[in-house]
């Protein structure tokens, strides 16, 4: 059993990381659209953005005015700033590390349960890094109600893997003061219950 960072270390020497975007572009196109309608302008943060393809991908909207990615990986950054050098990325415990400017728009894709405790992440993420109707959107495939998922902690052999239910989730988001909360699933296909989206405004 390694750590996530390990695990996702190692993903990036082994080119693993690419599939990230294949798997998931469904998904993170919906959340983006859903966050990022209505906006004139907004400035933009990934929280877990592995090699920055999400970052790239906003970053190209004329609306955005700025993007950043933010990794415990330290080959995930290293990789997302080969690729792009128009964009900034840190390499930092998302637990620990604070954005200069506070943003509209954090994103994470994949991310949150692979925290101890997640929840001590969204209320970081909803009093250090949101301006004020500033919206967190989160997306992961792994929890209660997807049973295919189930057994990905121990096929991965990763040490931390939360199995949450999609309730727990939203009270998390709710406890950290998060308004107008709201979920869906997106790409449910027979026994794949597809991604959960959770989405709230500060």
């Amino acid at each position: 059993m390694e750590s996530p960072i390990k695990v996702f270390s190692n993903w990036v020497l082994n080119g693993k990381d690419e599939g990230m975007e294949k798997n998931h572009s469904a998904s993170v196109e919906n959340m983006i659209q859903y966050s990022t309608k209505g906006i004139d302008k907004y400035k933009f943060i990934d929280a877990g953005c592995g090699n920055g393809w999400v970052v790239r991908k906003v970053s190209s909207d004329p609306k955005c005015v700025s993007a950043i990615g933010v990794d415990g990986s330290i080959h995930m950054i290293e990789k997302a700033k080969m690729l792009d050098d128009k964009n900034e990325y840190f390499c930092n415990d998302l637990l620990k590390w604070i954005p200069k400017e506070k943003v509209d728009i954090v994103h994470s894709m994949e991310v949150f349960y692979y925290f101890e405790k997640p929840e001590i992440l969204i209320s970081r993420i909803y009093d250090n890094w949101l301006k004020n109707e500033g919206r967190l959107i989160m997306g992961v495939d792994h929890y209660v109600e997807n049973k295919p998922s189930h057994s990905w902690k121990k096929d991965i052999s990763i040490t931390t893997m939360q199995l949450l239910s999609k309730n727990t989730w939203l009270n998390f988001f709710k406890s950290a003061g998060f308004s107008n909360v709201e979920y869906w699933y997106f790409g449910k296909k027979g026994e794949w219950n597809g991604t959960l989206i959770i989405t709230g405004i500060k």
